[in-house]
């Protein structure tokens, strides 16, 4: 069945790009309403994920397309609440970015496991791919292929000893998002902070909320060894979001990112002979695992102060 919040979830936060400090209310919403962002400082303008939401500027961090206005960086948020299986939910926003918490999912898998889920009553249904649909950018692409469940298989090659070249093939279901996925940090290299905030961008990055790659590796450790990859794939999964329901297929991607996962999203909102809407897949639906007393704790750790 469709599920939504049970209470609401505040959060105070800054964001990764803006350096702004950002309110952010996630309230329950009606079974069919879907996933709404509201700009609040616009007077409720909003955006809804509805398979044809127009995607903006894909550098660095996901931006829905308003009118007139943007929400950006709603990766991290998305993929928690498609994996946690929040169906109907809205998102209220002081400004135009998404909190960026601790740079991954975790956090937000936290708060909506605080905040509970209730069933609506309404079958909670998902895009199933019938054909293969791909997008491809000199050695760059991603494509995805019929499959019964979500399955990532996911390949970066990064000229840094640090980074190099990982590839992880993973099926994606809510405990192997909870355990392996939602906890890995966004990234970046040293060499490219300055540049970065030249173009208006990483202004409120910290080690804080991302991992920072010197020259003789990670500043601020890691999570996992291979957490690059894992951010990846997190990154990978909130870009799905955008098409308004769960995607079952298994997605191939190679040196790929957020401007060409948009380009895969724009290619599934325009080719709709290539998908069907089928039930969701009883394992996808079971609840998610619990959270060990560490990961709870480093969890809300995580989280900037309400």
């Amino acid at each position: 069945m469709q599920r939504t919040l049970r209470t609401q979830i505040d959060v105070v936060g800054v964001g990764l790009h803006t350096g702004q400090r950002i309110r952010m209310r996630i309230e329950p919403a009606g079974p069919g309403s879907g996933i709404r962002f509201y700009r609040d400082d616009l007077n409720g303008a909003f955006l809804q994920l509805n398979g044809r939401t127009p995607i903006g500027r894909a550098d660095h961090a996901t931006t829905l397309a308003g009118d007139g206005f943007n929400i950006t960086t709603v990766e991290h948020l998305l993929a928690a609440l498609t994996m946690m299986g929040v169906d109907n939910a809205a998102i209220r926003l002081s400004s135009d970015e998404v909190p960026i918490m601790d740079g991954s999912s975790a956090p937000f898998v936290y708060l909506i496991r605080e905040a509970g889920l209730r069933s609506q009553g309404i079958s909670r249904r998902a895009i199933r791919v019938t054909k293969p649909i791909g997008v491809l950018d000199g050695d760059r692409e991603v494509t995805i292929y019929p499959a019964d469940d979500l399955r990532i298989t996911y390949t970066i090659d990064f000229p840094h000893a640090a980074i190099g070249r990982q590839t992880m093939t993973r099926v994606i279901d809510r405990r192997t998002f909870v355990n392996e996925i939602a906890p890995a940090r966004t990234f970046c290299l040293l060499k490219d902070v300055q540049a970065l905030r030249e173009r208006g961008l990483a202004l409120g990055g910290s080690l804080a909320n991302a991992v920072v790659v010197g020259d003789a590796g990670p500043l601020n450790g890691l999570r996992f060894h291979d957490e690059f990859i894992r951010h990846k794939i997190l990154d990978l999964i909130g870009d799905l979001a955008l098409m308004g329901r769960p995607v079952l297929g298994h997605i191939v991607a190679h040196k790929a990112g957020h401007a060409l996962h948009a380009g895969l999203i724009q290619r599934l909102q325009q080719e709709t002979g290539s998908w069907v809407l089928a039930e969701m897949p009883e394992a996808a639906s079971r609840p998610a695992p619990a959270l060990a007393e560490g990961q709870a704790i480093g969890f809300s750790r995580a989280l900037p102060a309400r």
